[in-house]
């Protein structure tokens, strides 16, 4: 059961173990500042520790998804804080990420409107994303005379170092298509009605899949990544496996597949 209230997102969960959280700082394009970071750093704690939920939906209220940081709030932290004082600040918007990234979950971004640096490293983290048709992105650091530095190894990840440095030093802005094309994001959709079609989707294949097995999946994913293709290797992901089916999940799933039955967790 989550009962958090915030200030800057919304969180709703439904009995059945979907959570929306929906930044709600829509005067400033939902721009990051120190209680947003706070509040998702939380959110996401909390969320990850609850066995019961399956899929966590992030989303923003108002024009945009997210312009990434609050130039104001960034100004006044550069004006009166100390240089230890902004590495503190910059340590906790680098563990918010990573939050969303290490969540068990299944994460979906829904974007719209626009995905501005930290907004579009948000889009990285999360395990699928879908955007509307006219969405921006844009890294723009650099016009600030800033670097994409805390997204940059989420972003990196999605779209590979070479499209990467490409965009992170002209800051060019680019669309949903083009985003979908290199990886940072998975679906376009024309509109909302679409949008809502789309996450209904992906909600059924994540609800008809093992919770465990997904948290699994994903750590799979980060393991094996960049790893040197051997015999060590192999050895590992036979382990990997092995421990699946020996698992109640793998147990249960191929029992209700020779059943013709749903297994225990599809409802």
């Amino acid at each position: 059961m989550i009962d958090n209230v915030y200030e800057t997102i919304r969180l709703e969960a439904t009995p059945g173990g979907l959570v929306v959280i929906t930044l709600n700082r829509p005067d400033v394009h939902n721009a990051f500042n120190a209680v947003l970071i706070e509040e998702l750093t939380d959110a996401f704690d909390t969320i990850a520790d609850q066995e019961t939920i399956r899929m966590m939906i992030l989303r923003g209220n108002g024009p945009s998804f997210s312009a990434g940081a609050d130039l104001n709030w960034m100004k006044r932290a550069a004006e009166l804080h100390t240089k230890e004082d902004n590495e503190h600040d910059a340590q906790k918007l680098a563990a918010m990420l990573l939050s969303l990234y290490e969540m068990p979950q299944m994460t979906l971004a829904l974007v719209h409107g626009a995905a501005m640096g930290g907004g579009a490293g948000l889009v990285a983290c999360c395990d699928v994303a879908v955007a509307m048709k006219g969405t921006k992105f844009r890294f723009s650091e650099v016009r600030l005379g800033l670097t994409p530095a805390t997204i940059s190894p989420y972003v990196i990840d999605a779209i590979g170092p070479r499209r990467a440095r490409a965009l992170f030093v002209t800051a060019e802005t680019f669309d949903a298509e083009y985003a979908e094309r290199m990886g940072l994001v998975h679906y376009v959709v024309d509109d909302q009605a679409a949008m809502t079609a789309m996450e209904e989707h992906l909600a059924t294949l994540v609800f008809a899949a093992a919770p465990g097995a997904i948290a699994d999946a994903k750590k799979l994913v980060s393991d094996v990544t960049g790893e040197v293709i051997d015999k060590d290797l192999g050895h590992d992901t036979a382990r990997r496996i092995a421990a699946r089916r020996a698992s109640d999940e793998g147990k249960e799933g191929i029992a209700a597949f020779l059943e013709k039955r749903k297994p225990s967790w599809g409802g």
